[in-house]
């Protein structure tokens, strides 16, 4: 087992396994149990927890990457979205189990006080709702630009576009979302 798939040869797998390839899905689940407990295993061994509670993490994750299969963009880089699955995962562990925020290190505790409603999950799932409304190429400049943290340049180079295009997709769409929630708001209120 490849516990260090790349990104291209797990990207490729799921690509295959969303066209109805069942032996690609095996081993894309395979691999991504390699690499989900290693993660898990690091992460818990920071506070001190075994092997078993990695298990049922990757478990959880794998699950979850089934369940939310439909929702992963084949434009999109593959592993930044099982990384953020796993990072839940582990977040829900921490507050089920109560785990103490002083067995962490204290460059982690901000990111789990800042992810400890429970509304990232929701919040990620609204956007990506809000998001199939906008036209492809708005979509991958707010993706790149906003979501994965890239350069205005960067975003060129991955979508195609000028930077001039990137920065007004960008303006935008944004434009656009905060219209559609303006009025999904004014529609909950209704």
């Amino acid at each position: 087992m490849n516990v260090t798939s790349t990104e291209s040869e797990l990207r490729a797998l799921m690509l295959a396994s969303s066209d109805g390839d069942a032996a690609a899905y095996r081993t894309l689940l395979e691999r991504l149990g390699g690499q989900l407990r290693a993660y898990f295993k690091g992460q818990l061994n920071r506070i001190n927890r075994g092997a078993v509670e990695a298990e049922d993490l990757v478990q959880e994750a794998l699950l979850a990457v089934h369940t939310h299969r439909h929702t992963y963009d084949p434009s999109q880089l593959f592993t930044p979205w099982v990384y953020a699955i796993a990072r839940y995962k582990f977040f829900d562990y921490l507050r089920r189990t109560k785990q103490s925020i002083k067995d962490l290190p204290i460059e982690e505790t901000e990111e789990i006080n800042v992810r400890d409603d429970g509304g990232p999950v929701e919040s990620s799932l609204d956007l990506e709702r809000l998001m199939t409304s906008l036209p492809l190429r708005m979509r991958q400049a707010i993706q790149a630009v906003k979501l994965d943290g890239l350069s205005v340049r960067e975003a060129s180079e991955q979508c195609g576009m000028s930077e001039s295009n990137v920065k007004v997709s960008v303006h935008r769409g944004l434009k656009a979302l905060a219209l559609q929630i303006r009025k999904k708001g004014r529609n909950d209120e209704d």
